[in-house]
């Protein structure tokens, strides 16, 4: 189990859902808000006199489990997904559902991204259904508990995106059967959060048509992919900067680029009169002194932030890359680490001085609803980067999170308010 440190979002609490699983008002927000914006609804002073905190829920909440199952979870995208390492056509993940004997149901997912989580679909099939039958023999135990043995059984990255599937379905429906939204649970910063945007590897006509769609839509941040082809990608900044001049941009390499074509990517963008606001994984991900060499180049002579993304895949990455300085954000995915993983992650990285970005795989609203609202719930992410459902051409989950351009709205609604009509599903 992760140490709680200094974490704002573990306070204590006097109720005992061991004993009652009652639903209960929250109370209002003890941190500072994060991200303000007319569509705020800050909770009010008068919600409750009881703020419930999730380690307290993980230690107090007995677990009942009724049902526990997955299905594939297969989505067409508007159009083909492609990035430096690898391309992607439709979304092919699995969705789990957990049912408490109480009646409260639960809903996660596990994102597939070939050739950056380990696991492929038939995998994550198999194990998220050995988790499931795991979860469903566990009887009156604590959430703590459950959480404990799921990370036994699914551990490290070769599990990682299996097994945040399954910490979210079940977190989910524990905070359903309090009542408490999931932006509450992980802190009460804000109920919203602002995304970029993901422009993938096209041609320069179609990453200025994309540019120009989602400056109508509002969106003042775009994370280009790059890192196939250098001079392409000048060609396609360019293209970008013409149909949307006052953008900021994130570059993603995805692991794309040798150190000394990430340097002249800067130095190209320097005398374009450009300079973006994160360049992210610019280097193949065990290229640790590239990474090292980049992020330096970067923030010395352009001031430009460096982020680790694949490069950081647990506990021991952050660690070396804090003790090399060798990058100034990582990225938190919850595939990549899973939700307890995540917290623990986030704890070592704001104690060193890190900034942090969220971000995810091709996923649905599920996925990122839980993302969404961990993000706007803790408050401490510079950059958030969850926009893949606005990729996909259908939307199969019901409810959850509103959308207006770049920024999401969760509601008061238990957990992530997201769901499925589980007897429609692949």
């Amino acid at each position: 189990m992760f140490s709680i440190g200094s974490l704002s979002f573990f306070p204590n609490s006097p109720l005992n859902p061991s004993k009652s699983h009652k639903r209960i008002k929250p109370q209002l927000p003890i941190c500072n808000l994060h991200v303000k914006s007319s569509m705020e609804e800050p909770a009010s002073a008068s919600a409750s006199a009881t703020n419930i905190g999730f380690k307290n829920l993980m230690e107090t909440f007995t677990v009942e489990v009724q049902k526990a199952e997955n299905r594939p979870l297969n989505v067409p995208l508007i159009a083909s997904f492609t990035i430096a390492s690898s391309r992607l056509d439709k979304v092919e993940n699995v969705a789990i559902r957990i049912e408490l004997k109480n009646g409260c149901v639960g809903w996660g997912e596990t994102p597939i991204l070939p050739f950056v989580t380990a696991e492929d679909q038939p995998t994550a099939i198999a194990k998220a259904k050995e988790a499931c039958e795991m979860v469903k023999r566990c009887s009156s135990i604590t959430l703590g508990a459950v959480l404990r043995q799921i990370g036994d059984i699914l551990p490290g990255h070769q599990f990682a995106s299996v097994r945040a599937g399954v910490e979210m379905a079940l977190i989910d429906a524990v905070a359903k059967s309090i009542g408490i939204p999931l932006w509450r649970l992980f802190g009460g910063t804000s109920n919203t959060i602002t995304t970029d945007i993901t422009i993938p590897i096209v041609s320069p006509a179609e990453a200025a048509a994309l540019a120009s769609k989602y400056h109508k839509q509002g969106f003042k941040t775009l994370k280009l992919k790059v890192g196939k082809n250098l001079k392409a990608d000048i060609e396609v900044l360019q293209a970008i900067r013409v149909a949307h001049p006052d953008c900021s941009f994130i570059l993603d390499a995805n692991e794309g680029y040798r150190p000394e074509e990430a340097i002249e990517v800067l130095e190209k963008l320097h005398e374009m009169g450009v300079t973006p606001v994160l360049f992210e994984q610019p280097v193949h991900r065990d290229d640790w002194e590239g990474l090292g060499c980049v992020s330096r180049f970067a923030k010395d002579k352009y001031e430009v932030s460096v982020a680790a993304d694949e490069s950081c895949r647990g506990l021991a990455d952050v660690r070396k890359i804090v003790q090399g300085k060798l990058a100034d954000v990582v990225n938190i995915k919850l595939a990549k680490v899973g939700v307890l993983g995540a917290l623990e992650i986030i704890e070592v990285a704001k104690a060193s001085g890190l900034n942090l970005m969220i971000g995810g795989m091709v996923e649905t609203r599920l996925a990122m609803g839980f993302a969404g609202h961990l993000a706007a719930g803790l408050g401490c992410f510079q950059f958030v980067d969850l926009d893949t459902p606005l990729l996909l051409s259908e939307d199969p989950v019901l409810e959850g999170y509103e959308v207006r351009g770049a920024v999401y709205k969760f509601t008061n609604a238990g957990g992530h308010g997201g769901f499925l009509h589980w007897e429609n599903s692949a």
